[in-house]
């Protein structure tokens, strides 16, 4: 599916506030992105670098008063996610480089502090795949989605205890599992298709067999359909704005809809 997604971002400052921004979604295997857009009102001075996951960032310095952000791309997706039941456990000694910092326990996934429940959920499954699929049905069958129920500290570990929160919640806790049983696991963050609420959503991505399986613990199904904006370790390196002094947000409005019919057809 051909999907048109945007962005619109109100901010307000009192003074000049450093940050930096994660606006730009970037072409790859599951996604092509064909037309971008973006505006800021007023301008501002802005510098673009790829971090060390490899996502586009926005530095900009917001100036003070309101400043509002709008962006707008066009991406040919996948209909469908990858799925391979029988993809095995890649022993670490074999994983490559770029794999092995997702193995780690990280600011919002303690993944150290979680071997009984992982080895509950998934010890006595085949080793690789099979097993965040079970975390996954686990995470669908035990958690309940609620707003309001946590805040921005709220952890992995804190998740477990309480089986309740948003995508943010359930991403954090399956990539946790995943990697307390020495699976290279990383955070998602990106548009969907059909998402209810309308909003930025959050998945996971586990590596077996050679290559990273999308999982999303949130959605009855995993489906396809999505843009991904970027990949991290947790939410502290897919925050949309990681901003260096006090910043308000006013507002955030996001929409997902299939491409009108005469839009860009180009193959992906």
């Amino acid at each position: 599916m051909i999907l048109d997604a945007t962005r619109y971002i109100s901010f307000s400052a009192a003074s000049p506030i450093p940050a930096i921004m994660m606006l730009r979604p970037r072409s790859g295997y599951e996604q092509w992105i064909t037309l971008e857009g973006y505006a800021f009102a007023p301008h501002a001075p802005v510098a673009e670098f790829t971090d060390g996951f490899g996502n586009l960032c926005q530095r900009v310095l917001i100036p003070s008063e309101q400043f509002d952000v709008h962006c707008s791309c066009r991406a040919h997706t996948a209909d469908t996610i990858d799925v391979d039941p029988y993809a095995a456990f890649v022993p670490v000694h074999q994983l490559p480089e770029t794999a092995l910092q997702f193995l780690l326990p990280s600011r919002y996934c303690q993944s150290d502090l979680l071997n009984e429940l992982a080895s509950s959920i998934a010890g006595q499954r085949q080793a690789g795949y099979s097993q965040v699929a079970a975390i996954e049905q686990w995470l669908r069958d035990e958690m309940k989605y609620v707003h309001g129920a946590i805040n921005v500290h709220t952890s992995a570990l804190d998740t477990a205890k309480s089986k309740s929160g948003v995508c943010r919640d359930y991403a954090h806790l399956g990539v946790a599992l995943t990697r307390n049983l020495n699976i290279p696991a990383r955070m998602v963050v990106g548009y969907m298709h059909n998402l209810q609420p309308m909003d930025l959503h959050a998945w996971f991505k586990a590596f077996e067999g050679g290559r990273w399986f999308t999982f999303d613990d949130v959605q009855k199904q995993c489906c396809g359909n999505r843009i991904v904006i970027g990949y991290g370790r947790d939410a502290a390196d897919v925050a949309f704005t990681s901003n260096y002094g006090a910043l308000q947000l006013n507002s955030m409005k996001v929409t997902v809809q299939p491409t009108p019919a005469g839009g860009n057809h180009q193959s992906a």
